[in-house]
């Protein structure tokens, strides 16, 4: 049938050719099934920007039943959960700059006489304040907590002690970022998303075409051994991410007034690492893609679990465990600890191992994978 010029049998030979061709490019077919599972999965069950049950030390100098009730207050309250005590000042400190807990209860040691006294005395809630999505709603929680303690242990003859006004106060003190300014944490962290998209991107995008055109087969067929071949062809691209990376810093300092409390050398350590982790990752997605467009599809499908479940976004600890654990394996997470240790807490080799290792470890099996696969498909 035509009409015009325009034949139905010859449309319908290319609309089939197209499912046969979408048929044979099972990454594409893939893509179109398992990026809208993906998305669905991550932002209805895994995304939270109301995290809970936040780990919280706990200085008690005064183990009365006051302090165990107010203790006990935070517990009920959901935002906090109790994970042990630290024996002095110092110990909570570490343990906020090392991220092992959000919060760091502090009572004093005359709280509970103080308290008898109507002397009005105060407690400390320190946070580590460098996301403020992450610890907003929970220290908006500690303001009711003082009221309801009051109503719970301040009866019969102590009753009068209540007044209008709680008892006692609960001090917050935001530490790395009091302001609670959003881009102190945003802008460090966008320095891992634009290297993971970019490296990854442009690595796959470079294999892929050597392959396409041959020269990649030809390059193998010499003496040269596979992995001399993938590293050097990363080099260039390492350059490349130090100096986006040096760029982003820059207008952190001048542009954003991101504070710069850590050495610089560390800065530029742990952007190397996750550097050379995010160009396996780019060779690897290459040696799986058939073609560039293939290459760019695995990119998008890699980027998208990074940029939700890194902590870059969203609350890391507001996900469920699950999605705690996908999120320990991607080494965006590890890096947005590193780069706002550094650049917000000045945080020490010791702070920063925790998340130094699992990047040099994601490396290495990274890279062995793509080994594995260059020397089946190209050798």
């Amino acid at each position: 049938m035509k009409w015009r010029g325009f034949s139905l049998a010859r449309w319908w030979s290319v609309v089939l050719k197209e499912f046969l061709q979408l048929r044979r490019d099972r990454i594409t077919f893939g893509m179109i099934i398992g990026l809208p599972i993906v998305q669905l999965t991550l932002f209805g069950f895994a995304i939270n920007t109301d995290p809970k049950h936040l780990p919280t030390a706990v200085l008690n100098a005064d183990p009365s039943e006051f302090s165990r009730s107010f203790v006990a207050a935070m517990k009920n309250s959901e935002y906090f959960e109790i994970v042990g005590e630290v024996p002095d000042e110092e110990a909570g400190r570490a343990a906020l700059a090392q991220g092992k807990v959000q919060f760091v209860l502090n009572i004093p040691a005359d709280f509970s006489r103080r308290l008898l006294r109507g002397e009005k005395p105060a407690l400390l809630v320190e946070a580590d304040a460098t996301d403020p999505m992450a610890t907003g709603m929970a220290l908006a929680a500690t303001s009711q907590l003082a009221q309801s303690v009051a109503r719970h242990d301040l009866t019969g003859a102590l009753a009068p002690l209540r007044g209008g006004e709680p008892p006692f106060e609960v001090q917050v003190h935001r530490l790395y970022n009091p302001e609670g300014n959003s881009q102190y944490n945003t802008v460090p962290g966008l320095m891992g998303v634009i290297l993971t998209m970019t490296m990854v991107m442009m690595t796959g995008l470079a294999m892929t075409r050597e392959r396409e055109r041959g020269t990649m087969e030809n390059l193998l067929a010499t003496p040269v051994r596979p992995i001399e071949v993938m590293t050097g062809k990363i080099v260039p691209y390492i350059a490349i991410g130090l100096i986006q990376a040096t760029i982003i810093l820059l207008a952190a300092h001048f542009v954003f007034q991101v504070p710069f409390a850590g050495n610089l050398g560390a800065v530029y350590l742990a952007a190397l690492l996750f550097i050379a982790a995010t160009l396996t990752v780019g060779i690897t997605l290459s040696s799986l893609a058939q073609n560039q467009l293939q290459a760019m599809q695995l990119t998008m499908f890699y980027f998208l679990p990074n940029i939700l479940l890194s902590g870059f976004m969203f609350p890391f600890r507001g996900m469920p465990q699950w999605a705690q654990y996908i999120g320990n394996v991607l080494p965006l997470t590890h890096f947005n600890r590193l780069i706002r240790g550094i650049l917000l807490k000045g945080s020490g080799w010791a702070d920063l191992w925790p998340s130094v290792w699992p990047l040099l470890l994601f490396t290495v099996v990274v890279m062995g994978i793509a080994l594995r696969f260059y020397r089946r498909t190209l050798d």
